[in-house]
């Protein structure tokens, strides 16, 4: 039996920006409750969650790190999140596990750009969020600055529940036992007034209570309006702490295992069943005697221990001998072995309630995102996606030793199981295998790990730009396919038109004709033709989107009309239409944020622009650094990392995400074009 149930449990995951000290902190949480004597260092790779060799010699994390405690009676698991925005994805990916997110923020730096886009996917998951101020005793710190700048980034209801005194040398309790000293600033009295108002206006009965007798009510009597306001959105705590002295660490776990939420107190995942417009919500109960449903969120390939399946319990209970289905597969697994993490260390246990993380080891079947349940009544059950940013960044790859071909590709898909933005393609045209993720950092981790776990070494090049065709106007094509070669002939004759569709609207394929003008059985194999040059492209040899195609008349022949016949008469139909209907070639535009200090930006500003670039804003970051938002097509971005370190004297960064997708200009049109060779079949 398990020792607490799912009332017990506290899932908290902490993300923020890189040097925001979520990895110290969660060591500072560790030797505060026991778990471990003394708190890890960064710098030296010692401790709990960094136990990378990559992230030892970085000093910075570079993946999920879990780990847990138990104090005041309830058993918290923390995950730790890297805070590059190259690894962002496996940052956002996690936020399916936990009910609350902990937004760690450095007081030196102020608000950093990963601290907003993970606030930004946690308000699109609606879960809890508290905010937790690190490193309040450096002297770079403006506390009360800071404090109005998260109110204002982040809306007016962040609000104080402790309050640092003493130049940050202690922290002040704003909640359980309002403390009468003198504070940094504000003041104790009003951080509780406002929490107090703040939690009341989610609740009449208390509302009520509170007109009657003021401000003066127990913790026990917020307990239930102070979930609600969390699940509301309408309450986001401020703590403050500094993980490398401890200071206000005993208040920051008397806060996550007193006051957040826990399974059945924060907002429900949002599990469906069926697909597409077929698909509808479904109720999750953290019910250890009904059904199991655990969802996978981490999957990770060890050289020891085989493949590792992280999941999350929504409902049911887990032991050992359990039979899980993955998905919809209609064969079983036994759970053989069940573990709970802690950094790199795993620890086997029998039994798992809901709330629980825990592990399996060695279940080839097993997935990222997969559904575990152990009836098919589940079948179809999947939970509504996280929205992880498009990886863009990309290198060309080659094993650098011959006969290494089959090798590399099966640890590229192991790769690409474990990281939901790490992509594999393979770009027929160019002939070349593309590595996609979200930055160099991330594609390096990922080159190194290729090397020293799975032994491939490999040769990189720039990749092909993953342009588009589509069309601007409507055009008709006709081909007649015949061929006669002694004995049985071919014959196919097909009349079909072609118009542009909204972007990303996809593909659409109407069969139109009438009289029986070409045999029902002929129609897909046209749109197999069509859709070969879809993949192929029509004008430049890259894939054509957003066009649908109507087929509305043709010919055929009783004896010699066949499957081939059709699919090539629709294929060269579909050329000569796409052709006449003014094609456009399409590049990617991304958004670029790049940070750096003040005195580089002119120069930034204006590579940007040489670069066919467009700067859309900027904002202060403080310590003399801004940020520059703009747009930039993908295409001009090669080099680009050197020529930020050459401008910044190494200071400078940037990320990039998927804007949309644009016309290039009429030279590069008719580059791309006069380059295109097609290979008639």
């Amino acid at each position: 039996m398990s020792d607490y149930n799912a009332e017990d449990i506290r899932n908290v995951a902490l993300v923020g920006h890189a040097g925001a000290g979520k990895t110290t902190l969660i060591e500072a949480l560790l030797a505060t409750t026991g778990v471990i004597s003394t708190p890890g260092s960064v710098a030296k790779g010692t401790t709990v969650c960094d136990y990378d060799d990559l992230a030892r010699e970085l000093k910075h994390s570079v993946d999920v790190g879990i780990t847990s405690f138990n104090a005041h009676g309830k058993h918290v698991n923390l995950i730790d999140t890297p805070g590059f925005a190259d690894f962002l994805g496996r940052s956002i990916s996690v936020l399916s596990a936990v009910e609350t997110v902990a937004i760690v923020i450095n007081a030196e730096a102020g608000i950093e750009s990963v601290a907003q886009r993970l606030w930004q996917a946690a308000d699109r998951r609606h879960l809890c969020r508290m905010i937790i101020v690190n490193k309040i005793d450096s002297p770079q710190a403006n506390l009360a600055e800071l404090t109005q700048q998260l109110r204002d980034t982040f809306g007016a209801e962040c609000l104080p529940i402790n309050l640092p005194a003493n130049g940050g040398q202690r922290v002040l309790d704003c909640f359980f036992e309002p403390a009468t000293d003198t504070t940094d600033f504000s003041s104790v009295e009003e951080a509780h007034g406002h929490i107090i108002d703040q939690v009341v206006e989610v609740d009449e009965n208390l509302m009520e209570i509170y007109l009657e007798q003021g401000q003066d009510l127990r913790p026990e009597q917020l307990h239930d309006p102070f979930e609600t306001a969390l699940r509301e959105a309408h309450l986001i705590p401020i703590c403050y702490c500094s993980a490398d002295t401890g200071v206000g660490i005993s208040e920051l776990v008397e806060i996550l295992t007193r006051l957040m939420p826990n399974p059945a107190e924060g907002n429900p995942p949002p599990f469906m069943q069926g697909e597409g417009t077929e698909q509808k919500p479904v109720k999750i109960n953290p019910d250890p005697n009904q059904h199991v449903i655990a969802h996978v969120f981490k999957v990770l390939n060890d050289p020891y221990r085989g493949k590792l399946g992280i999941f999350r319990i929504h409902q049911g209970r887990i032991t050992t001998n359990t039979q899980l289905f993955i998905g919809d597969a209609r064969k079983p697994f036994k759970v053989n072995r069940l573990f709970r993490l802690h950094g790199n260390e795993m620890t086997e246990i029998n039994e798992g309630v809901p709330g629980d993380i825990l592990a399996v080891a060695r279940v080839d079947d097993i997935h990222f995102d997969a559904v575990l349940h152990d009836s098919h009544d589940e079948d179809h059950f999947h939970l509504s996606s996280m929205e992880c940013p498009v990886p863009l960044y990309g290198l060309a790859i080659t094993p650098t030793k011959r006969g290494d071909e089959q090798k590399l590709t099966d640890a590229l898909h192991k790769l690409e199981a474990e990281d939901p933005c790490f992509h594999i393609e393979h770009n027929a045209a160019a002939n070349e295998t593309v590595m996609r993720g979200l930055g160099e950092l991330h594609l390096k981790v990922l080159l190194k790990r290729l090397a020293e776990q799975f032994h491939v070494d490999v040769e990189t090049h720039p990749p092909s730009i993953p342009y588009r065709e589509t069309i601007t106007a409507k055009a008709d094509g006709h081909h007649r396919h015949k061929k006669q070669t002694g004995g049985a002939g071919q014959f196919g004759e097909v009349y079909l038109r072609v118009m542009p569709l909204e972007q990303d609207a996809g593909f659409e394929f109407a069969d139109m004709t009438v009289g029986g003008s070409i045999p029902g059985q002929f129609i897909p194999s046209i749109e197999k033709g069509v859709r070969q040059i879809l993949q192929e492209g029509a004008i430049a040899g890259y894939p054509l989107h957003d066009i649908r195609v109507e087929v509305y008349d043709g010919k055929f022949h009783p004896v010699d009309s066949k499957d081939i016949a059709f699919a090539t008469a629709g294929r060269k139909a579909f050329i000569e239409a796409v052709e006449k209907a003014k094609p456009v070639i399409l590049e990617p535009i991304v958004k670029i944020r790049i940070v750096a200090q003040d005195s580089a930006m002119g120069d930034l500003a204006g590579d940007l622009s040489s670069r066919r670039g467009r700067i859309n804003g900027s904002e202060a970051q403080g310590m003399g650094r801004m940020a520059i938002d703009g747009e930039v097509p993908l295409a001009e971005l090669e080099g680009y990392e050197s020529r930020l370190k050459s401008i910044t004297g190494g200071e400078g960064s940037y990320s990039i995400e998927l804007s949309h997708y644009a016309a290039v200009p009429a030279n590069v049109q008719k580059q791309l074009s006069d380059a295109f060779h097609r290979t008639e079949d």
